[in-house]
């Protein structure tokens, strides 16, 4: 069990670290679309032809709200908004594949949302169409999308594994009746089982389940209940999310109940600790942060091998040098450049279909970003980072105020550090995000009062 006393110590505000800088302190005065085309082809020269690019797709249609999502989404029933989003995508996608100097190859293929299977299947084949015409399949690739138990069907299904999807991963959250209703999510285990049971018939080879901690009403019990009816199902991959109470940011959509019914940090802790523990009795080992996955699937052999990645997918097996982001409100990322596009989705639509890239913001990388993201990285995939004491004298950090905050760390039993680098103990894994804000050379130097971060635990 995980020390009430830390927890009450670190449980503040902070990033998640899908990228490094964080969104909110990103130097976008400076940034420009020709800052971020040119940083884009200088990644695609220099990347591993070979190896390939990635690509998010952003999906933002949902039929109805959950009120726990941050994510970007519009609510519709009226399924007419299909066609010309797919058409504003394929057109985005037809921007960027002119402004490479040869025909990319996919290496990595991610659809999300909103809710993909909004979206019918004839839809999601004109889309899969669209972008292969333009690009091939990469010699190695890994392409997976986000399903609706609700609404995925075995048409889903076989569309997007007839182009190569072998992954997918169902949103369940919890199937306590009590929270379902708090967070507006009526899903029960029966059409979780039956979307499982088709993706494997179809041939998925790595089936992951969301599900969700500290969300309102949860109980010891409600956990121990989904993480069992979880098991029941055995899941290649399990995402275990703390759920990040942002209503400042996101507004009404996560108003649907009140702060006061939300678990203490103590709390969800604990709802973590039990999770954790059915997960690995049943065999699943802990992946980074918040996710867990058996030995035979690619997210643990990436563990393993010292090659997971973490972008703002999330946890990945695959590292390109060139991931792009089309839709409302994806990010792309060239190791030396992020670009968001618009989040407001009209704004996108217009500026889409007016042949411009729809950006709406972006972050040229310099070395001190390059040298921190790469320690942030390190943490965040694999425990542990390592420099040379004479790194330091090349760049403007104060390592003395670095090594304070390492040696607090230690003093908590959460690290192991020396002049060389540091390694992340077990009992500091709670702890990560807050390990990486002290690398967080972006943060500290901010000066804003304005609350930008769910907590930390």
């Amino acid at each position: 069990m995980t020390n009430t006393a830390l927890i009450q110590k670190y449980n503040v505000p902070g990033p998640r670290y899908t990228s490094y800088p964080t969104v909110p302190f990103w130097d976008a005065d400076t940034f420009s679309e020709a800052t971020w085309v040119d940083r884009l082809q200088d990644a695609f020269r220099t990347s591993n032809r070979e190896q390939g690019i990635s690509l998010y797709i952003h999906l933002p249609y949902c039929e109805s709200l959950c009120t726990f999502c941050g994510c970007n989404k519009r609510i519709t029933k009226n399924h007419s908004v299909e066609e010309p989003y797919i058409e504003a995508v394929l057109k985005e996608w037809a921007l960027y594949c002119n402004l490479l100097p040869e025909r990319p190859k996919l290496a990595e293929l991610h659809l999300g949302g909103g809710t993909p299977s909004f979206f019918k299947p004839e839809n999601l084949r004109r889309l899969m169409e669209g972008l292969f015409a333009r690009a091939d399949r990469a010699d190695e690739y890994e392409y997976g999308w986000e399903g609706h138990p609700n609404n995925t069907t075995r048409e889903h299904l076989q569309t997007l594994h007839d182009f190569g999807f072998t992954r997918v991963s169902f949103g369940v959250q919890d199937y306590d009746p009590v929270v379902q209703k708090a967070i507006h999510r009526f899903q029960p285990f029966e059409n979780v089982q039956k979307a499982t049971e088709l993706a494997r018939e179809v041939g998925y080879t790595s089936i992951s389940h969301d599900l969700v901690f500290g969300l309102p009403f949860q109980q010891p019990e409600s956990i121990e209940n989904t993480v069992e009816k979880t098991l029941l199902l055995k899941p290649d991959r399990i995402s275990f999310y703390s759920y990040a109470h942002v209503p400042w940011i996101k507004g009404n959509g996560q108003r649907g109940f009140r702060d006061e019914d939300l678990p203490s940090g103590e709390e969800k802790r604990h709802l973590y600790e039990i999770g954790r523990a059915l997960f690995e009795k049943a065999g699943y080992a802990e992946i980074g942060m918040d996710h867990f996955a058996l030995p035979h699937d690619a997210l643990y052999k990436a563990m393993q091998q010292g090659t997971l990645h973490r972008n703002f997918m999330g946890y990945t097996t695959t590292r390109t040098k060139v991931m792009l982001g089309l839709g409302v409100s994806s990010i792309g990322d060239v190791w030396t450049a992020f670009a968001q596009n618009e989040k407001d989705l009209d704004v996108y639509l217009e500026r889409v279909n007016a042949g411009r890239l729809p950006l709406l913001r972006g972050h040229g990388l310099n070395r001190e970003d390059l040298y921190f993201r790469k320690h942030i990285l390190n943490i965040m995939c694999r425990f542990e980072t390592h420099w040379h004491r004479d790194d330091w004298k090349h760049h403007e950090t104060d390592f003395g105020a670095l090594a304070e905050k390492l040696a607090g760390f230690e003093a908590d039993g959460l690290i192991e550090w020396d002049l060389r680098g540091l390694t992340v103990k077990p009992e500091g894994r709670p702890f990560i995000r807050n390990i990486c804000m002290a690398f967080d050379q972006r943060m500290l130097q901010a000066e804003t009062k304005e609350r930008l971060f769910s907590q930390t635990i």
